[in-house]
């Protein structure tokens, strides 16, 4: 199966803008479906963006709409999150995810594959 390792994480002024990547490796990249999830602090793990195993099917939160952006890119198996307009609110630790289920999915329980997280903190 695929392993998922995240990075591109760290802490920026909120109006700022930081890429997330996902390496993956092992089987087919693009056998999956993927999605970025986050958790701050205190509350629960939520999807903020997903994307279909050709990429021509995308979908963010609500929260995140307008700011982040999902891509992928197959030929070199790699997941993106581009985030830009930071606010102190997207703080928290960003997973990447990966399902081989075919079908849209937001929970975390409906992936099978995760990374390990990369921290982004945003300050005010």
């Amino acid at each position: 199966q695929v392993q998922l390792v995240e990075s591109g994480g760290g802490l920026v002024q909120a109006g700022g803008s930081l890429r997330l990547s996902c390496a993956a490796s092992g089987r087919t990249f693009s056998s999956y479906a993927m999605g970025w999830f986050r958790q701050a602090p205190g509350k629960e793990r939520e999807n903020v963006a997903k994307i279909s195993r050709s990429g021509g099917t995308t979908y963010t939160a609500d929260s995140v709409k307008g700011r982040f952006t999902i891509t992928r890119d197959n030929a070199k198996n790699t997941l993106f999150l581009q985030m830009s307009s930071l606010r102190p609110e997207d703080t928290a630790v960003y997973y990447c995810a990966a399902r081989i289920s075919a079908g849209s999915a937001s929970l975390p329980s409906e992936y099978n594959i995760w990374g390990q997280g990369t921290q982004v903190t945003i300050s005010s």
